[in-house]
C-alpha cells in the first residue's frame, strides 16, 4: 500500500498529470451518464464504420479539436518566448481561408462547382492561404521583438482587421468551392477524419523539430530571461520572430482545415473565438502564461479537453446557448487546481505536515 501511495505522489509531480486527470473526469462523466441512460454498451467508447468512415464520439471530439490543437502549437512557443498571446490567430485563420478561396474561384466569383472553373490549382490556393497567415505573423513577431510592443496590442492588429481584409477579397461574400479535391481538407482521409490527420502530422513534425534541434530550449531561455539570453549569444529577437511566423503559419494551416470542413469561405465565422480556445489550451496544460518552460504535449491534451467538455455538454443535452457557461464553470475549475497559489498552499500544508511529524518523532 505504501509502495502505491509513494507511486502516486511521484506521478503527481509530473506535469501531465492534471491535464490528464481532467481528461479522465471528463471521461469518467461520459461513462456514468451512459451508465445512467441504460447503456452500457457505453456510447463513448462505441466506434462505427458507416459508409467507409470511422465514427464514434470520441472521433467527433478529435475531428473537432483539431483546428484548436493546431492552433495550441504555434500558441505555445508564442507565449514561452514572449510572455504574452497572439490574439490575432482565429482572424489569420479567416484571412487565410478566405485568400485561397479567392485565389481559387476568382474575384467576385461565389459559386465553384466543376473542376474547370477554377482559376488556378488547388494546392496554389492552398500554400498562398498558409504563406499569407505566415506573413502575418512575421508581422505581429516583428512589432512584439523588434518594436517591443505588448504582444496582446500587437495582435490586436490582425485580430481586428483579419476578418475585415478577408471579406474584402471575397468581395464582402461567401465564396463556396464545391469540389471534393478542396473538400478533403476537412473530409475523410481512408477511414479517418482528415482534420485529426494533419493536426498529428502537424505535432509530428514539431515534436521531431523541437526533439532534434535547439529550439526547444532558445525558446524557453529568451522567455525566461531574454536579456541573459542575449549575453549568452542567443538572438532573443530573431527566436521571438520565429516562434510568432511559425504560430501563423499553423494557423494557415487551421484556416484551410476550418474553409474545407464547409467547403466556403465564410469570413465572418471562421476561426470564431478559437483565439481563446487555443489561449486557454495553454493553459489547461499546465503551461505558464508568463512565458519560459512549456509543454508542448500539455497544450495539446488541453485542446483536446476543451472540446471533450464542448461535446459532453452536448451529449448531456446542454442548449448550445447555455453549453459556455457550464464550459466555464468547469475550466475555472480545472485552471484554479492547477495555479501556481493553490499549488504552493498544498506544497505548504505538506511542509507543515512533515514538520509537525518530526517534530513529533524527536518527543
Amino acid at each position: 500500500m505504501k509502495s502505491v501511495i509513494d507511486w502516486l505522489k511521484k506521478v503527481s509531480k509530473k506535469p501531465l498529470f492534471l491535464p490528464l486527470v481532467s481528461v479522465f473526469l471528463v471521461l469518467v462523466i461520459n461513462l456514468v451518464y451512459d451508465a445512467i441512460q441504460g447503456n452500457y454498451v457505453f456510447e463513448f467508447l462505441k466506434f462505427e464504420l458507416k459508409e467507409g468512415a470511422l465514427y464514434g464520439r470520441i472521433i467527433d471530439i478529435l475531428n473537432r479539436g483539431s483546428e484548436a490543437a493546431i492552433l495550441a502549437i504555434g500558441m505555445t512557443l508564442v507565449v514561452s518566448s514572449s510572455a504574452g498571446t497572439d490574439i490575432s490567430v482565429g482572424s489569420v485563420m479567416s484571412l487565410a481561408g478566405s485568400l485561397c478561396c479567392m485565389l481559387l474561384a476568382g474575384f467576385g466569383v461565389t459559386h465553384v462547382r466543376e473542376l474547370g472553373e477554377l482559376q488556378m490549382p488547388i494546392f496554389v490556393g492552398v500554400i498562398a492561404g498558409i504563406a499569407v497567415a505566415g506573413l502575418c505573423g512575421l508581422f505581429n513577431g516583428f512589432l512584439v521583438a523588434k518594436m517591443k510592443i505588448q504582444p496582446m496590442v500587437a495582435t490586436l492588429i490582425f485580430f481586428t482587421a483579419g476578418r475585415a481584409i478577408g471579406l474584402l477579397l471575397t468581395n464582402n461574400k461567401m465564396v463556396y468551392i464545391h469540389l471534393e479535391q478542396f473538400k478533403v481538407f476537412g473530409g475523410k482521409l481512408w477511414i479517418f477524419p482528415t482534420p485529426t490527420v494533419i493536426a498529428a502530422a502537424c505535432i509530428l513534425v514539431m515534436a521531431i523539430i523541437l526533439k532534434t534541434t535547439s529550439l526547444g530550449m532558445y525558446v524557453q531561455s529568451v522567455g525566461i530571461n531574454p536579456k541573459a539570453s542575449r549575453i549568452a549569444g542567443i538572438n532573443s529577437v530573431a527566436i521571438i520572430l520565429l516562434c510568432y511566423v511559425i504560430c501563423g503559419l499553423f494557423s494557415g494551416v487551421a484556416g484551410i482545415v476550418a474553409t474545407s470542413r464547409i467547403y466556403s469561405a465564410d469570413s465572418n465565422n471562421i476561426g470564431l473565438n478559437l483565439e481563446l480556445d487555443a489561449i486557454l489550451a495553454v493553459a489547461l496544460g499546465g503551461n505558464s502564461l508568463g512565458g519560459g518552460r512549456f509543454n508542448l504535449a500539455g497544450s495539446i491534451i488541453g485542446a483536446y479537453t476543451i472540446q471533450a467538455i464542448t461535446t459532453t455538454m452536448y451529449a448531456l443535452g446542454v442548449a448550445k446557448a447555455q453549453a459556455p457557461v457550464y464550459k466555464a464553470i468547469i475550466v475555472i475549475l480545472i485552471v484554479v487546481v492547477q495555479s501556481p497559489a493553490v499549488k504552493a498552499y498544498f506544497a505548504h500544508r505538506k511542509a507543515q505536515k512533515e514538520g509537525g511529524l518530526a517534530v513529533a518523532g524527536r518527543s
